[in-house]
């Protein structure tokens, strides 16, 4: 599949237009982080892109199409960044360090974490978005395969991994990529 904002054979408004609609998923992310789920509406969406008022609604026929694609993109860029570095683990302890940076990495982003988790837990009301989250599920297993095949383990790490991330939100002082590497490695070795 091509991408409209760099094909060019794609009509111009077309890829601005898409590029319009990737600024109010972005844009929805920084909503939730700020403000919560509660706090997205197709007004609140476009001011935070800098688009006119009718933006959002014109590329987003509903809130909950709004909150969908946020999700989506969240989900999809961790799980793709998950997949790219379990394609170059290989298996060690060492290796672990990899994961270790990536959550380093998120908690280093506290807002955009934040609004993950909302988003998150979103799915968890709302089964029609779980496609999103067993993507992003998948990818975690998928780097823990690279260690187990123990089904036991396989959960424990998603588990953790979330839950690990999670308690970062709660504190002033989140550990270090060395401490993630040593939890991590009490999960899987």
């Amino acid at each position: 599949m091509t991408d409209p904002t760099t094909d060019p054979t794609t009509d111009g408004r077309r890829a601005k237009g898409e590029r319009r609609k990737q600024e109010l998923i972005e844009a929805t992310v920084r909503v939730v982080a700020r403000d919560g789920v509660a706090g997205v509406s197709h007004r609140a969406v476009a001011r935070e892109a800098g688009q006119p008022a009718t933006a959002a609604a014109y590329y987003f026929s509903s809130i909950d199409e709004l909150l969908t694609a946020a999700l989506t993109r969240c989900m999809h860029e961790d799980a793709e960044r998950v997949r790219a570095l379990a394609a170059r683990t290989d298996g060690t302890a060492a290796a672990l360090g990899g994961l270790a940076d990536v959550m380093c990495a998120a908690v280093a982003r506290p807002a955009h974490l934040l609004a993950e988790y909302e988003l998150f837990l979103l799915a968890a009301r709302r089964p029609e978005l779980r496609s999103a989250t067993d993507d992003w599920l998948g990818a975690i297993e998928e780097f823990g395969r690279r260690y187990t095949d123990d089904p036991v383990r396989l959960r424990l790490l998603a588990g953790a991994y979330d839950g690990l991330l999670m308690q970062a939100l709660l504190t002033d002082r989140p550990p270090a990529a060395a401490d993630y590497a040593a939890m991590l490695r009490a999960v899987l070795l």
